[in-house]
């Protein structure tokens, strides 16, 4: 039977990457070693290292004047390390709150400054995306915070918000790698790496170079990213494997045509699945604005949720996995990130039909 995983992270990764991660378990390009075993200082876990920074900056286009970290901590943790690392002598930071991954944001920064909620839209129940000429922004914050897409609440931008000359900071989490961005107009774009990129373990951080001399002196070497820039993201010993596989993966989009062509599909895929939703006659509902719908996770609730349970087990029957929606929000939420097959799309919209018809 095939499977199809819907989990919103650790989540699906590339069959062509899995099967190449696989051949080159016991022995990577003849050195007798799997990439598990070898030194981060030698040289063949440097030239992985290299290469998987050379292709992030090709897939992006990061300029010279922005530096490409691999570190740990997730994004949980760059929600203390980004303040921690950003804000020098100011006092305030700006953030939009548009979800439960705002507010985990928000409630880190707290411990560290003065927190001005310049915009949210918990009035409807973080369905939404305020809409730029809202944002009651600080007169001398030291960045504005968002997150580019909400995992839970499946609440994306489909902009890149104008902040002037206060740096604009994005947790792109669930959303990097899905569709070209203009890196320029961020002064730092940090996400963990187990939705689009590759195993839990890995943070992305992508930093402008003069925002590096704004650290707290409390900042802990290990996530000071001012030292850990000047060494290669090698200060301590770096999440080896997974900067690997996350190799493996930017080898994998940049043969699929890049980010313009994964994006295509990522609209393909998002539309047939919105298009079943909101075709079902209220059967199937998802509550965000269309216009700030999520491409990578499309949350939806049955009209009659005394039938998630049994939604839920057929579908597992079918190979249709990890579709329970958060706990805090509950329903059902299907992931489809890059890796996620058009096929899986189709398996799941017939399926729900199919449910639909049978307990109508």
């Amino acid at each position: 039977m095939q499977v199809f995983n819907f989990s919103a992270g650790p989540a699906v990764l590339p069959k062509e990457v899995l099967q190449r991660a696989a051949d080159e378990m016991l022995d990577w390009h003849g050195s007798g070693m799997s990439v598990m075993e070898m030194s981060h200082r030698g040289p063949e876990f440097i030239s992985i290292a290299e290469k998987a920074e050379a292709d992030l900056r090709r897939l992006l286009s990061i300029g010279d004047d922005y530096e490409v970290l691999f570190l740990q901590g997730g994004a949980i943790g760059e929600n203390a390390f980004v303040p921690m690392n950003l804000l020098g002598q100011k006092k305030v930071i700006d953030f939009v709150n548009t979800g439960e991954w705002s507010k985990k944001s928000i409630k880190e920064a707290k411990k560290y400054a003065q927190v001005n909620v310049a915009a949210s839209s918990e009035d409807r129940s973080f369905t939404y995306v305020p809409a730029r000429e809202t944002w009651r922004l600080s007169a001398d914050a030291a960045y504005v915070h968002v997150c580019s897409n909400e995992t839970i609440g499946g609440v994306e931008y489909h902009f890149t918000p104008d902040t002037g000359a206060v740096p604009l900071v994005a947790d792109m989490s669930s959303q990097i790698l899905s569709r070209p961005v203009d890196v320029s107009k961020y002064g730092v774009i940090y996400g963990g790496a187990q939705k689009n990129v590759g195993p839990a373990g890995l943070t992305l951080v992508i930093v402008r170079r003069d925002l590096l001399d704004r650290a707290l002196p409390i900042t802990p070497s290990a996530f000071h990213w001012k030292e850990q820039a000047e060494a290669d993201s090698m200060l301590n010993t770096p999440p080896t494997y997974s900067i690997y596989v996350a190799g493996l993966v930017f080898d994998w989009l940049l043969a699929a045509g890049g980010l313009a062509a994964i994006e295509q599909k990522n609209i393909e895929k998002s539309r047939l699945l919105y298009d079943a939703i909101d075709g079902s006659g209220g059967y199937y509902v998802n509550p965000v604005a269309k216009a700030d719908r999520s491409r990578m996770n499309v949350p939806f609730r049955l009209r009659d949720e005394s039938l998630d349970g049994a939604f839920l087990k057929g579908a597992q029957a079918r190979g249709l996995l990890q579709l329970k929606g958060h706990r805090s929000v509950g329903g059902m939420r299907a992931s489809i990130y890059n890796a996620m097959p058009i096929e899986g799309v189709r398996a799941l919209v017939d399926y729900m039909k199919e449910f639909a018809r049978s307990h109508g």
